[in-house]
């Protein structure tokens, strides 16, 4: 399991909505949130139809969440209000209610399929709202997947400031990689590009105003349901996620 919260009090406040494509592994996303940071002690599955979030009968039953459910968790210094959002069509009204409250979004994509239709939709959504973006990239434990690609065709069909931040956040963790995605979070906004040639690092507190601002997009890469990738997300949520003054 995950590290847990620090006894001081959290100093952060983040309510952070989780989006997706129907069968993106949303909901199994948002257990092993919850697990890893130790706001539940089992793991719940939707195909086992007892997953925490998943509370009303027809959701069990069917395998989709239909209401925004919330939770909290608490990581490191920051304490979370988890919203997990419907994904399928049908109820798009209740999630887009969901959009108008969050500091931040985490849109959660299905490794094996890429980008799906319905996740250009929740991206036009997210812009409208002017809710800062991370990415989760979802099933990265199955065959043939290859986040080199997905990366690729997420800048390309969606913005190209979208970027892998888990290097950034391990330093002395492979330097090569580092460096690479040091430079294109640099390339993302005018601050991140002087800080960069000035010192040849970027601060977390850089990164996380250019978040706000959506002018960057930390993408993670792992799979919910063998928790990997999943402590990752929720350092980059503590680091970079903020209550932005950018939103109006």
């Amino acid at each position: 399991m995950g590290r847990q919260a620090n006894e001081t009090k959290p100093i952060k406040h983040i309510c952070a909505g989780l989006l997706a494509h129907v069968d993106a592994g949303k909901t199994t996303l948002s257990e092993a949130l919850l697990y890893t940071a130790g706001a539940i002690r089992k793991l719940g599955r939707v195909d086992h139809q007892d997953a925490f979030l998943d509370t009303d009968a027809q959701e069990r039953a069917r395998g989709i969440t239909i209401f925004s459910k919330q939770a909290e968790l608490e990581f490191e210094n920051t304490k979370i209000m988890l919203l997990d959002t419907p994904g399928h069509v049908d109820f798009s009204a209740e999630m887009e209610r969901t959009l108008q409250v969050l500091d931040a979004a985490v849109l959660v994509i299905d490794g094996s399929d890429g980008v799906q239709g319905d996740v250009h939709t929740l991206w036009r959504l997210l812009k409208r709202y002017e809710v800062p973006v991370f990415l989760f990239v979802n099933k990265m434990d199955q065959p043939g997947t290859d986040p080199e690609k997905v990366l690729t065709e997420l800048q390309k069909k969606l913005d190209s400031n979208i970027t892998s931040v888990g290097k950034l956040l391990q330093p002395g963790d492979n330097e090569g990689e580092r460096e690479t995605e040091l430079e294109h979070a640099a390339m993302c906004s005018e601050a991140l590009m002087e800080e960069y040639l000035e010192t040849g690092e970027l601060s977390a507190e850089n990164i996380s105003d250019t978040v706000a601002e959506r002018k960057l997009f930390p993408c993670f890469f792992g799979s919910a349901l063998i928790i990997q990738g999943v402590e990752e997300l929720l350092k980059g949520l503590e680091t970079y996620a903020s209550t932005s003054p950018y939103r109006k």
